[in-house]
């Protein structure tokens, strides 16, 4: 598969020509590429389909974007994933991506490609159960990609969330383990999609995220 036809099914989401968001996607593999030499950014049996299993696995998720979506928040943000892919196919909108990644080699990273490809992306160099959520506007959508089990990522995640509030999430096989652990603990409503890239995996849109009462 060629660079442009991981892309392609997208075309119609993307802020831009199809050829300049490839261009684009291309100088962030380079980057990730440079810098997965001092610092494993993604797994490193996965470099060598970047663009399937990073870039669209990523870029899948605009088909769950609203014309109203804004303001997005990716946790655990490590070598980018799916917020980076995201941003580049919003460039020019009025999109913007607060990424929190603790790690300072994954900070420097974050914010090397975001100045150099020009993306509107502020980058957050702490754990996200160490961030105040009135330091960051409230999200439209929460992303997260491989960070945690769900009833885990909820209690990271609630804090932020308002009331029109959503997070697209990538899952895997364990999905419905997950889900139903997080229903002890959490209030939600919860959309499931097969995953574009990932035969066992699926996207899950939560809502009206919120902790249930103690009994």
């Amino acid at each position: 598969m060629s660079n442009k036809d991981a892309v392609q099914p997208y075309a119609a989401l993307l802020s831009r020509p199809l050829d300049k968001v490839t261009h684009d996607l291309e100088s962030f593999a380079r980057l990730l590429a440079k810098w997965q030499a001092v610092q494993n950014l993604v797994s490193r049996e996965t470099l060598t389909d970047v663009w399937t299993r990073h870039f669209a696995d990523s870029l899948q998720l605009l088909r769950y974007l609203e014309g109203t979506d804004r303001e997005f928040l990716d946790l655990g943000s490590g070598g980018g994933f799916p917020a980076l892919p995201l941003a580049i196919a919003s460039k020019g909108t009025e999109r913007h991506f607060t990424l929190i990644e603790p790690t300072a080699r994954k900070v420097s990273f974050l914010r090397t490609v975001a100045r150099e490809l020009d993306l509107n992306v502020t980058v957050i160099g702490r754990r996200s159960d160490q961030v105040d959520s009135r330091e960051t506007p409230v999200p439209d959508v929460i992303t997260s990609r491989a960070l945690a089990a769900l009833p885990q990522l909820c209690a990271w995640m609630a804090p932020f969330f308002g009331v029109q509030t959503r997070a697209i999430l990538h899952k895997g096989r364990e999905h419905v383990d997950e889900i139903r652990e997080a229903d002890a603990l959490w209030e939600h409503d919860v959309l499931i999609a097969r995953s574009d890239t990932d035969p066992s995996g699926v996207i899950l849109t939560l809502r009206n995220l919120c902790r249930k009462p103690v009994s």
